[in-house]
């Protein structure tokens, strides 16, 4: 039985920790949180116990992984504490909104060889990996176009706008991520051009709520991404990929997979309400496959270079949204 310990235990702090509960090979030993109000919360609902103090973790012998679903900016600095107790990790992104800093946990974590997984969930979806799988067998051809989608269902409040680094960072950063883990290349370019269409008040903020990317993969083909921060029909994630050969697709996916035949109408179930209710049986299987890795068994997983790479291609995103140009990525990993 692994035990894990709890940092957050906010919305995806609870789901993280409740999937930890109900796994079969896991048990969650701690929580931690600074709202102790929540974390007496998580713990009555999972027998974790409550500790007051990161501290109390780094010293534990009974802990054998972390997850960590806290606010962002206390992300780098858990990571680096949990590198130096030598704990491996299941840490939400973005690793953190300074890049330099991204870089110096990189850098400990590579020393130390720690198992990081970044929060890049949706490669578990079974949909999304069936397109990998489509791609990967060469039934597509070489890929010349990707076409990735999210819509919705709400613009975040202001006071989240103002701390999550903006859509690019915060929503979109999930895509660029999924373009390159399905493509198996990166990009060497993007454009990416947005606007406040949704709330006035996000573009006050200084960020986007509607925004269309265009990157430049290094084979040449191209990946375009659309995000809204509002859906008024559900939430409407896709994939679709064009390849020499033919085309694979992760379609909207709905409530439930039934339709009703009545004289000439279909009527049929409609979108998750939101992007949680979509995406959440990944979070248990990113979750699954960490235990897995830990066990010793080959399982593959978003590691610490992917969380990076994802972040310095919408480091450059964001930079092409301010300038109205396109933006050559420059990558850097650890030695």
């Amino acid at each position: 039985m692994m035990k894990f310990a709890l940092f957050g235990a906010g919305f995806i702090g609870q789901v993280h920790g409740l999937n930890v509960a109900a796994h079969p090979r896991a048990e969650l030993a701690y929580v931690y949180d600074v709202n102790s109000a929540a974390a007496e919360k998580m713990a009555a609902l999972t027998g974790a116990k409550v500790v007051g103090s990161p501290n109390y973790v780094w010293n534990a012998n009974d802990v054998d992984a972390v997850v960590i679903a806290s606010s962002t900016n206390t992300h780098a600095d858990l990571l680096m504490s949990a590198i130096a107790a030598g704990k491996p990790v299941y840490c939400e992104k973005p690793i953190d909104l300074n890049i330099d800093r991204v870089k110096e946990v990189a850098v400990a974590a590579e020393k130390k060889q720690t198992p990081i997984l970044i929060g890049f969930s949706r490669r578990f979806d079974p949909n999304h990996l069936g397109v990998r799988q489509a791609i990967q067998s060469g039934e597509i051809g070489k890929i010349e176009i990707m076409h990735l989608t999210s819509r919705g269902p709400q613009p975040p409040p202001i006071s989240y706008v103002k701390v999550s680094g903006g859509q690019l960072r915060d929503q979109t950063i999930h895509f660029f991520d999924l373009a390159c883990w399905l493509a198996g290349e990166t990009p060497v370019e993007v454009y990416a051009t947005g606007a406040a269409l949704i709330d006035p008040a996000i573009g006050e903020a200084g960020d986007v709520d509607t925004s269309m990317i265009i990157l430049k993969m290094a084979s040449g083909a191209f990946c375009h991404i659309d995000n809204s921060r509002r859906s008024a029909y559900g939430y409407d994630e896709r994939i679709e990929v064009f390849g020499a050969n033919g085309m694979v697709q992760s379609n909207r996916k709905p409530v439930r997979e039934v339709s009703l035949y009545q004289g000439d109408k279909v009527i049929s179930e409609g979108l998750h309400a939101g992007w949680f209710e979509r995406m959440q049986p990944s979070f248990g299987l990113a979750l699954d496959a960490f235990i897995s890795s830990l066990e010793g068994k080959p399982t593959p997983y978003p590691n610490m270079r992917d969380g990076l790479t994802a972040q310095l291609i919408a480091e450059a995103a964001v930079e092409s949204l301010h300038t109205n140009k396109p933006v050559k990525i420059e990558y850097w990993q650890p030695a």
